[in-house]
């Protein structure tokens, strides 16, 4: 058995009770590993249409073929499950050094079921596996329960949730090595309703290599290629994600003050450039990657903590008004700290400031936490993560997301959201691929699943018109299929700055064996893309939900490079259907599935509405 470790473990959290199960190894080739197999496997043991909160659903961490394997990037692992913020398939991916370690017990996966009747963690040492009790650690951030389980398993990774996630933000995330986080859907708060607080690794297993000269030499042309490429090898590393910020604001569809603007003068203030310059201590890399865009950073008061990402100082920055680094570095430690997704906390919080500046949170709803809601207080964004990731006071009307926010007062359109999941740090009335990537994400609004930006901003594989509709839904097709491709294998995305469909191929038959050639590895992409939007119909959310906010399909940008824009989803939603081979209502049809090697989900189809 190449590449993959062979073993599942089995944790039922209810009866306390470990088992360890055979992996199969033809479904998980077919559906390549981490992703792909976290979604089949859930999709097959659990009812879609059950409450994410029931015993009944399950919480399955899941590594790639190549995570731990000696190429580049090879850290990242998956959480799967149902979703409590869309209602819908969750899938979330993280990097850092616990992925690896986690492969390294000699375990593919983990499927949790049931419920602890109190907080326990899961400890794995290779094949000793025993569920642990974590009275100690429950209520106690990320970093604190991180040292304390350490402590007890020394040499060990921690994977945790903070109390975001144990008092059921439907926004929590999942943290890994204190600041790596598996951020998107509420994952956290799956994990906090099955009172799991940490799962610790400690393995000493090596991946058996199909032929381990060739993986060498595929390894070090690869991180050639990365290395000499003007994103991956010299804009990442030098100034993070964060270089993003003046490259997005050039092009006028940096998000300003919830989507109401999209360009700023005061871009600058929140870059790469400026943080590099002012508050980088040092770069921080995943297992085994060339291009180190982590950061670290000392805050005002001398503290050293991990810094953020581009998304996160979008979503605290120039979403919220706010152009004061050292509050947004901040902001970012606290998400880490309670396990919050950064993402949606700052865009949440954004939403609110909207919601106050048209007179619809009054000042008498938030007096009491003593906070303001207002456009670019610094002091505001620091102090509302606070209260969600404690969910105290309005801050706990804040942690359920900005849909149900937003909702409440009747005006749910102010949420920048798709299926209830907010939008990240582009503007898609500027980047037309971009937005149909949103419109029609399985996970709801996301980014990293159909990266548009590459072609349509950066220029990879190659620069598109980001203002064209032509040709743009059959692209991010392609950009969906792929992105399911390198998650479920256990790379990076950040590995496409650079890297084609044939340099996966290469990577992944050097170390699985010669499966895949680039048409059948993209299929295998495809059908795992299916595969979630099946488990997506039959939870109950229908095509109608491929849609954008009101204010990004009829209101133009009003300044900026990309004023008068708005996006033409109307237009392009068709032709993405039809690229994908599905009918008129977004469903797939039976002879796709079937050519998709899907035909056990046929039944499916029969069970949803178009």
């Amino acid at each position: 058995m190449y590449g993959y470790m062979g073993k599942v473990l089995r944790v039922n959290l209810s009866e306390r009770k470990v088992q360890t199960e055979e992996l199969d190894l033809k479904v998980a080739q077919k559906y390549l590993g981490s992703r792909g197999l976290g979604v089949k496997t859930l999709i097959d043991e659990i009812d879609p249409k059950i409450d994410p909160f029931s015993p009944d659903n399950k919480f399955i961490i899941a590594a790639g073929a190549l995570t731990g394997a000696p190429v580049p990037t090879s850290g990242r692992y998956m959480v799967i499950t149902k979703s409590p913020l869309t209602g819908g398939i969750a899938i979330a991916n993280s990097g850092g050094k616990w992925g690896a370690d986690f492969k390294a017990t000699g375990h593919d996966m983990i499927i949790f079921e049931g419920k602890a009747d109190k907080p326990v963690y899961l400890c794995i040492e290779d094949d000793k596996v025993e569920i642990r009790d974590a009275a100690h650690v429950w209520g106690k951030t990320t970093e604190e329960v991180t040292k304390i389980l350490q402590d007890e398993v020394k040499d060990s990774k921690v994977l945790c949730i903070g109390p975001a996630g144990e008092k059921l933000s439907l926004i929590a995330s999942v943290m890994n090595d204190v600041d790596r986080a598996a951020g998107r859907g509420g994952v956290g708060a799956v994990m906090g309703s099955k009172n799991l607080k940490a799962v610790v690794v400690k393995g000493t297993n090596k991946i058996n290599l199909y032929d381990e000269e060739r993986v060498k030499n595929v390894s070090s042309q690869k991180i050639k290629i990365l290395r000499e490429d003007p994103v991956a090898g010299q804009g990442l590393p030098t100034y993070g994600t964060a270089v993003l910020v003046n490259i997005i604001n050039e092009n006028g569809v940096l998000p300003v003050k919830n989507f109401q603007e999209s360009y700023t003068a005061d871009a600058d203030l929140i870059s790469g450039e400026t943080m590099t310059e002012k508050y980088l201590v040092k770069k921080n890399a995943c297992f085994r990657c060339p291009i180190a865009c982590g950061r670290v950073v000392k805050l005002a008061d001398g503290t050293v903590v991990g810094g953020p990402e581009y998304e996160t100082i979008w979503s605290f920055g120039a979403d919220c008004g706010v152009f004061d680094y050292n509050a947004i570095n901040e902001a970012n430690m606290l998400c880490n700290e309670y396990g919050l997704d950064t993402i949606s906390t700052g865009a949440t919080i954004a939403a609110a400031m909207e919601l106050y500046q048209r007179g619809y949170i009054k000042d008498e709803e938030i007096e009491a936490d003593g906070l303001s809601l207002k456009w670019g207080d610094p002091k505001a964004i620091t102090g509302w993560v606070k209260k969600m990731g404690l969910k105290e006071g309005f801050g706990e009307k804040l942690a359920q997301g900005s849909y149900r926010l937003a909702k409440s007062y009747g005006v749910p359109e102010l949420s920048m959201t798709v299926k209830k999941q907010e939008l990240p740090a582009y503007d898609p009335r500027g980047i037309q691929g971009h937005g149909i990537n949103y419109a029609v994400n399985n996970r709801g609004g996301c980014h990293i699943k159909g990266y548009m930006i590459n072609p349509e901003i950066l220029g990879y594989p190659e620069k598109l018109d980001r203002l064209a509709k032509e040709g743009k839904p059959a692209y991010t097709k392609v950009f969906h299929d792929l992105t399911a491709v390198i998650d479920s294998i256990g790379l990076c995305l950040f590995t496409t700055f650079g890297l084609g469909l044939n340099d996966y191929v290469e990577m992944y038959n050097a170390v699985c064996g010669d499966i895949y050639n680039g048409e059948t590895l993209l299929e295998a992409g495809e059908r795992i893309w299916n595969l979630e939007k099946l488990f997506n119909l039959r939870a109950g959310i229908s095509s109608s939900e491929d849609k954008l906010p009101k204010r990004l399909t009829e209101d133009p940008i009003p300044e900026g490079p990309s004023k008068g824009h708005v996006h033409h989803l109307g237009e392009l939603l068709p032709q993405y259907y039809a690229a994908r081979g599905w009918d008129e209502n977004g469903i797939p049809t039976e002879e796709t599935l079937k050519r998709l090697g899907l035909e056990d989900y046929i039944k499916y189809l029969g069970l949803v509405e178009a």
